[in-house]
């Protein structure tokens, strides 16, 4: 099972760094300069290190030096490296992140659709997280975490599975998982209706100029 992976990126940061040159990214990233571009994450949740998208812009950097422009703008960029090093900025702009197994969200999402989801690929769809946050609406974030927790409850009850602890250890922490879990989507998705946020939309192993940022692929930027 892959991850699906969600970001809420701030648009004034991204578009910031479209217009810095890839020799300004080097020198400010070499210089101990790059993080202080960086939006200030949103309490509660998570997002790659400055450290790590550091280094993977410098090592894009450096497998492409033959082919990159160093003083062309990223948003003008003619390089096949292009997509992934527009993903990384994205990640770099981002103030939130969530991730989760793609068959667990069958379970935090397809109820509360208007339409079963006939396979893990719509989890990147746009439009399908459109919908889910337009059906949040009508929840708070305790009525949709227990919501969540009791519909696992009664799946693995029709399974036959038992819900005593004695019987599978692994029952407590699985509830408190979804619990934690469906409680941070929650708040997230009701963090990206914010005008200065947009969302991105990918999955582990998924090629950089397939992600979603906003209604637009990576490779449309």
């Amino acid at each position: 099972m892959a991850d699906v992976i969600l970001y809420l990126v701030n648009r004034k940061s991204f578009s910031s760094m479209l217009n810095f040159t890839v020799s300004e990214i080097i020198n400010q990233i070499e210089n101990k300069q790059f993080s202080t571009k960086r939006p200030e994450m949103i309490y509660d949740f998570y997002r790659d290190f400055d450290v790590d998208i550091e280094g993977e812009i410098l090592d894009l950097f450096d497998k492409n030096e033959s082919n990159l422009e160093i003083n062309n703008k990223i948003s003008n960029l003619n390089s096949d490296s292009k997509n992934d090093l527009i993903l990384l900025l994205a990640k770099w702009s981002s103030v939130a992140q969530w991730s989760c197994w793609d068959a667990r969200l069958f379970l935090y999402l397809e109820p509360y659709l208007e339409k079963n989801v006939k396979n893990v690929d719509e989890f990147l769809e746009p439009e399908l997280w459109h919908n889910f946050h337009h059906q949040m609406s009508i929840f708070d974030q305790r009525s949709f975490t227990e919501s969540v927790v009791l519909d696992w409850m009664n799946r693995r009850e029709k399974l036959g599975e038992s819900m005593e602890p004695s019987e599978d250890p692994k029952i407590l922490p699985t509830m408190n998982s979804h619990n934690e879990l469906s409680k941070l989507l929650f708040n997230f998705i009701k963090k990206s209706s914010h005008p200065e946020l947009e969302l991105m939309i990918g999955r582990d192993y998924l090629d950089s100029e397939s992600w979603y940022l906003g209604r637009n692929k990576i490779s449309n930027f």
